[in-house]
């Protein structure tokens, strides 16, 4: 699959949510990248998704003037996933809440207890 077709598939996703969440995400840049860097896959774990910023549940009354967070969802781990398209299409949209749900303040230990890990 080609990037502006995973890229419409990240978009449907968007799309989708409700308008509370799209709110919340005010200040926040969701974007495709072929994979991550050693960076933000320290330990090459062939993560599908990273938030990158400041949770809502952490920011203090002295967070302004912020660039702005990113979510970033990664094509290539996500077709590495060998999924037919209506699947693929559910694994992005899980990355993405996923994600959106770190920039809501709710941390991984969280998540698996919420069963969105």
């Amino acid at each position: 699959m080609d990037r502006a077709a995973f890229e419409d598939l990240v978009d449907r996703a968007l799309e989708q949510l409700p308008e509370w969440v799209l709110d919340a995400l005010d200040n926040v840049i969701v974007t495709v990248e072929d994979r991550p860097n050693a960076e933000q896959d320290p330990h090459g774990e062939g993560i599908l998704g990273i938030y990158e910023g400041v949770s809502l549940h952490d920011r203090g009354f002295e967070y302004t003037m912020a660039l702005p967070d990113r979510i970033v969802i990664f094509r290539l781990p996500h077709l590495s996933l060998e999924l037919p398209v209506p699947e693929l299409e559910q694994e992005i949209r899980a990355t993405v809440l996923h994600e959106i749900a770190h920039h809501l303040g709710i941390d991984d230990d969280r998540l698996h207890e919420l069963g969105w890990d």
